[in-house]
């Protein structure tokens, strides 16, 4: 008995082809599939309880998940490299498989399912699920700097499963604008899906242009007859009239979205975006127009300056991957933009390469939803700026302009959160 994959063309689908293509197996699809007839029969209920697609027929039984499938698909040759080529490779595509399915299509089927009516849209919901997503892209996008592949130096399960993921939102709501940001993701996706075996399954992605527009809550009805109308009122009054009166309860008002602790704060002199107005529009005499400007400003009590380390600057050999681990380290902080202004500092004219900072936050403290939210915080050393100490004023100076040299060493780049 040859392998029948019972399916429509979607992405969860294409998983197990593009396996058996990389595997050298042979899977032929079902013949005729109706969804919605052919997934309600008793044959197919018996393969799968539930009536979803896909399912896979083998000599042994029948296998339903997507994930499930390719991984089957993948194992069926044993001289197939699709699982690495030992323990540690297993576990780390297991891994990016996991990481693909929980982080990636999930939040992506977040963002765009309540968008195409298939689930209720809330926009602070949205919200949550592009927030999710660009975290989770932003992890990829650290790990691809350095890194053609997911794991290994060739195609891997791991790699299938999560350009299938990746296309379904490419074809539907990631746009240039938003995929942008995440340079190494938009690199590894175009090279693996336009490679043969995956461009014989998916053919020519094309990246949506615009995020789809909410689907509208109700059709048109169309109108009846006017006499028809005046019938049906007339009956529905009368059977209103029938009723008994029951005193309905009213529905619970809509709990309003809780308030950032840091908007609760005391008004502040410091305007946050009138400093980095200040910051972005000063070409020239920095010192005397920017960093005076800044001091003007400054708001003890409403605001404080930190420093920050890199705690393992030993591992910053390689200058193209420490420079993207700090933007990646940006990119994860654009949830404090509102709270924060910051400068970080590559510097060395060789490596290791060391990683400073300077942090501008709302508050006395370090905003705890920022601790919380962004992992890269725990990897730097952070001390909160004395400003009655007129040697850390100076450094603070120094790293707002990129003065160089800094403590004596060249910079290789400086990068702004603003």
């Amino acid at each position: 008995m040859a392998l029948v994959l019972h399916c429509t063309a979607n992405k969860n689908a294409f998983k197990a082809l593009i396996a058996a293509e990389y595997s050298g197996v042979k899977v032929e699809l079902a013949k005729n599939f109706e969804m919605g007839v052919s997934n309600k029969t008793p044959e197919f209920i018996k393969m799968n309880p539930l009536g979803k697609i896909p399912v896979l027929e083998t000599p042994d039984g029948a296998i339903f998940e997507s994930n499930a499938i390719a991984r089957y698909v993948a194992r069926l040759n044993p001289d197939c490299s699709l699982y690495g080529s030992s323990l540690i490779d297993y576990g780390h595509i297991e891994q990016w498989v996991d990481f693909s399915t929980t982080e990636i299509d999930s939040s992506i089927g977040n963002w765009l399912y309540p968008r195409i009516g298939i689930r209720q849209y809330l926009p602070p919901a949205e919200e949550a699920a592009i927030a999710s997503l660009k975290r989770a892209l932003g992890a990829l996008n650290t790990h691809l700097a350095s890194n053609t592949y997911l794991v290994g130096h060739g195609v891997t399960l791991a790699d299938i499963v999560m350009v299938c993921n990746l296309a379904l939102g490419f074809r539907s709501i990631l746009t240039k604008s938003f995929t942008s940001e995440f340079p190494h993701v938009e690199r590894y996706f175009w090279t693996l899906v336009n490679q043969p075996n995956f461009k014989k399954i998916w053919g020519d992605v094309q990246q949506v242009e615009s995020v789809p527009p909410v689907a509208s809550k109700k059709p048109a009805q169309p109108k009846e007859p006017a006499k028809k109308q005046k019938e049906e009122s007339k009956k529905e009054v009368k059977q209103e009239a029938a009723k008994p009166k029951v005193v309905e309860e009213e529905e619970e008002a809509p709990k309003p979205k809780a308030k950032n602790p840091l908007d609760l704060l005391p008004p502040s002199k410091m305007i946050l975006d009138e400093w980095k107005r200040l910051y972005s529009n000063t070409k020239t005499n920095f010192r005397e127009v920017a960093i005076k400007g800044f001091w003007d400003m400054y708001d003890p009590e409403g605001y404080s300056l930190w420093f920050c380390d890199y705690k393992y600057n030993d591992e910053n050999t390689v200058s193209f991957v420490t420079l993207n681990k700090v933007s990646g380290f940006l990119q994860r902080m654009d949830l404090a933009r509102k709270y924060a202004f910051g400068k970080m500092l590559i510097i060395g004219a060789e490596p290791p390469y060391k990683v400073k900072g300077l942090w501008l936050f709302r508050g006395t403290e370090i905003p705890q939803f920022v601790l919380n939210e962004c992992y890269d915080m725990e990897l730097y050393e952070w001390k909160k700026v004395d400003i009655n100490d007129e040697a850390q004023k100076e450094r603070v100076n120094q790293m707002i302009e990129d003065a160089e040299p800094f403590e004596g060493e060249p910079l290789l780049d400086a990068k702004c959160f603003k």
